[in-house]
């Protein structure tokens, strides 16, 4: 199956490519579950952009290199940043409904701005922009969307009927949920938009998609890979042993929300940072871990209960609503919560074009290694990110196009060496250890002794 250009992902930074490229070509994207299955979808807080008078590019600059201490390149966070007021704009034309006040977006602050410059849809903007965006693709004539096609590797010279010892991408082999078989999908340009790794830790944010693939795709068929020591961990995740992974979004606190110790009441976060709980979410993250080890505890609390109800109704909606449904009610108690895995700030090396080291491949979101975020992400930064490579890798390929061949025969997958598993608790109990290892050696606080004291009955 041959197309113009193969996008394997459907997120923010898949679809906002798939639908730069269809303008002039015609566009491939394969998703591994459903399409509206990444981690798009889950993100609650924002994005990141100077649209305030009393804000300026210099500030958000600064405040993204501060939070990834100094390890980001400053090249990708101008370019990054000074693209966002046209990634918002290009937002309001596919239909986001952004919050307002008065004729302006509104705009609210989150840990490690100096200003309020985050763009939102109440406190769900992931799943408005995703929806926009889908709306926008599936209208879209030069737009196939495929479900359920879980990539095994990247299509190379190696793969060509006539070898070439080229490292040029022509596309992926995926298998077909739907017929148990691996097919080959060819192209004259391939982006990955895959997303992070979260899911390989006990204890994460990221939806069960997110085990690395487009990563480890990359990597196997030559590109560089760089910074995957560098995982964010969220300060805040829901404590509750029958529901997972559901995130308190970052502006509860820029709101007002105060962490404190379940035991004394005491608030806590003025001891670590003088920005208290507007500090970085590194920071944060460290100071809810160690307050939790010290004292032998399940959680910290998140209270934003000295705030107006309607206030945190209007601001909350479905933060509210959920946990309403369990039992608390946020403006009357605090909130359980713990750290948890939420970002891979490391990923597939790119430029500022979306290009990595394979002709013919390119990358973009959370997947790659763009220089944006260094050792940790700035809140609101990632829906960025993805909207502003999403359109560079769909621009370079639009101005490369005519550099880029049809794809040449492939072989089939070969299926002769794999055999299947009797039994899939081994799998199963394989991929538990792993998390578990990674949680407990490569968490939130690593020492030389590698131990990340893991907590009991968290399910994050």
């Amino acid at each position: 199956m041959s197309h113009d250009v193969i996008i394997v992902g459907s997120g923010a930074a898949g679809l906002t490519a798939a639908l730069a490229l269809a303008e002039q070509v015609k566009v491939l994207v394969l998703a591994k579950g459903a399409i509206d299955g990444g981690s798009t979808a889950w993100a609650q807080g924002g994005i990141a952009a100077v649209l305030d008078a009393g804000d300026t590019f210099e500030n958000h600059i600064r405040d993204t290199m501060v939070a990834g201490a100094g390890l980001n390149r400053r090249e990708t966070v101008e370019f990054v940043i000074e693209q966002a007021p046209h990634a918002i704009d290009r937002l309001v034309e596919l239909g986001v409904p952004f919050n307002t006040e008065g004729k302006d977006l509104h705009l609210t602050r989150e840990g490690g701005h100096s200003h309020r410059r985050i763009v939102h849809v109440d406190d769900a903007t992931g799943r408005a922009v995703l929806d926009a965006l889908l709306r926008a693709a599936e209208a879209h004539p030069n737009v196939t969307l495929l479900p359920h096609q879980a990539c095994i590797d990247l299509i190379t010279g190696r793969h060509e009927e006539r070898y070439s010892g080229s490292g040029r991408v022509w596309g992926v082999y995926a298998l077909n949920e739907q017929t148990g078989k691996v097919e080959a999908h060819t192209a004259r340009a391939t982006i990955l938009a895959t997303g992070g790794a979260g899911r390989v830790y006990q204890f994460s944010t990221a939806p069960r998609g997110a085990t690395g693939d487009g990563i480890a795709m990359a990597w196997r068929a030559g590109c560089r890979v760089g910074n995957m020591e560098m995982m964010q961990f969220h300060p805040t995740c829901l404590y509750n042993l029958d529901v997972k992974n559901f995130l308190i979004t970052e502006a509860v606190r820029g709101e007002g929300g105060h962490l404190l110790n379940p035991r004394t009441g005491h608030r806590y976060m003025p001891d670590y940072d003088e920005r208290a709980e507007l500090a970085p979410r590194d920071i944060v993250a460290r100071a809810n871990d160690s307050e939790i080890k010290r004292d032998g505890l399940d959680y910290v609390h998140l209270d934003i209960s000295h705030q107006p109800a309607d206030f945190v109704k209007h601001h909350f909606p479905t933060i509210y609503e959920k946990l309403l449904g369990l039992g608390i009610d946020m403006t009357k108690q605090p909130i359980p919560v713990v750290p948890a895995q939420h970002y891979t700030c490391g990923g597939i090396v790119v430029d500022l074009h979306g290009r990595t080291d394979l002709p013919g491949l390119y990358a973009a979101g959370e997947c790659t290694e763009s220089g944006l975020h260094g050792a940790n992400r700035l809140a609101s930064n990632s829906l960025l990110e993805c909207f502003v490579f999403g359109e560079a890798a769909a621009a370079d390929i639009l101005a490369r196009w005519d550099s880029f061949d049809p794809a040449p025969p492939v072989r089939a997958w070969d299926e002769s060496r794999v055999t299947d598993s009797d039994e899939e608790v081994i799998i199963q109990q394989n991929w538990t250890e792993i998390r578990r290892f990674m949680w407990n050696y490569v968490g939130i606080v690593r020492t030389t002794s590698g131990w990340n004291a893991p907590r009991t009955g968290s399910s994050c």
